[in-house]
């Protein structure tokens, strides 16, 4: 039986997850990745959007990813401001799911901003022949409090540590250095960089918030080595832990 999603409403703030049926691969390569994200970034769009289009006109434009209105020298056509669905506050991209905190902002905007990256598995059942769904339905849990956003925030961002250190929800971080280098230095398919400041996929997230509630750069490194350092399990993010 499927969990019960919360009721999505305009203006609160969601920690989702979205899974790969039977936790298929769905990131194989750098470029899967960058497709990934660039389409989070395109599809967090109420209007048509056709992704051929818009890396084609990037490639023209060879400038920093902004939503404003435009001429693009790809079409000589004005590249209109995106009608977003959501605001997507963090991210981070594991081998067969994605992690997001988000704020809807428009009505159904969660949902309307999950199918439509959702067209991803087009684009990877076409480079690697396959056929099928690509994504489980998302599993969605409502931050309702200070605690739970900070957690939410740890919770999206450490969930590479998997990579390096399989088995560390349950037993622990045995090289507390190692895992710290990694996020901050290694792992780019997140939004974490971003908050430290070291510029990566600044166009995809709206941090002012989460910054602001952090303490900054400096309080975002801070709280994510205190909880590995001091925590490092998952066992007190109760509902948090979206696997």
């Amino acid at each position: 039986m499927p969990s019960q999603r919360p009721k999505l409403v305009n203006g609160e703030i969601y920690h989702i997850s979205y899974r790969a049926v039977g936790d298929s691969v769905i990131f194989k390569d750098e470029n899967d990745y960058y497709r990934g994200i660039f389409s989070c970034y395109e599809f967090n769009n109420n209007n048509p959007v056709s992704i051929w289009l818009r890396r084609k006109q990037r490639k023209a434009e060879k400038i920093k990813e902004r939503s404003i209105v435009g001429s693009d020298p790809a079409t000589n056509q004005a590249v209109p401001k995106r009608d977003m669905f959501v605001e997507i506050m963090a991210f981070c991209f594991m081998t067969n799911h994605i992690h997001f905190i988000l704020k809807q902002i428009k009505e159904g905007g969660i949902s309307n901003f999950i199918k439509k990256i959702g067209g991803y598995s087009t684009y990877l059942n076409e480079k690697y022949d396959r056929k099928g769904h690509l994504f489980n339905r998302f599993k969605a849990v409502h931050i309702k409090t200070d605690k739970q956003l900070r957690n939410a925030f740890i919770y999206v961002h450490c969930n590479p540590l998997s990579l390096i250190e399989p088995g560390w929800k349950e037993n622990g971080i045995r090289n507390l250095g190692r895992a710290i280098k990694f996020l901050e230095e290694k792992y780019k398919w997140s939004s974490y960089f971003d908050y430290l400041g070291v510029k990566n996929f600044p166009s995809v997230t709206e941090r002012d918030f989460l910054l602001d509630f952090m303490g900054g750069r400096e309080g975002c490194k801070q709280v994510l080595k205190n909880w590995i350092k001091y925590k490092k399990q998952f066992k007190d993010f109760g509902d948090m832990a979206l696997e």
